[in-house]
């Protein structure tokens, strides 16, 4: 065998390597009612889940629990997946900047007992861009007047 099919051999391999343990480590996109299951079957795999914030008639987020003076990695809230489930969520980490205004959140995490416990939060924000328009700054309306 050649010293170059020896070499295509062992990048293949390592190749598949890399995706069998990837693939180990990839979660999936579940409701709060499939973590409870996965949790009572004993899988502690971590999974997404996709929700809003519960808010109530005002439009202020229902829930919400974040006392940096007492416990500045502790945030709890509520979050209401897309099954209309109901669920508390705790995560072990700063509150995330915007999160009130927050359109959509992803946790990542497992539950836990009667809670769900992120290890991460991903949002969906409102975009800068509402109702079509288009913020410009004073430089660039001036520009597309010449």
């Amino acid at each position: 065998m050649k010293l170059s099919h020896i070499i295509g051999i062992v990048v293949i391999a390592i190749a598949i390597g890399i995706v069998v343990t990837s693939y180990g480590d990839a979660s999936t996109y579940v409701t709060f009612g499939k973590a409870i299951e996965l949790a009572q079957d004993g899988d502690a795999d971590q999974v997404h889940v996709v929700g809003k914030l519960k808010k109530d008639a005002n439009g202020k987020a229902e829930g919400m629990v974040y006392q940096p003076q007492v416990d500045p990695n502790h945030f709890e809230f509520t979050l209401v997946d897309n099954e209309n489930r109901v669920q508390k969520c705790v995560y072990h980490s700063p509150k995330p900047a915007d999160f009130d205004r927050s359109e959509q959140v992803v946790v990542i995490g497992a539950m836990q007992n009667d809670q769900f416990q992120a290890q991460k939060i991903l949002l969906k924000c409102p975009s800068k861009y509402q109702e079509g328009k288009l913020e410009t700054t004073e430089h660039e309306a001036k520009t597309a007047k010449l």
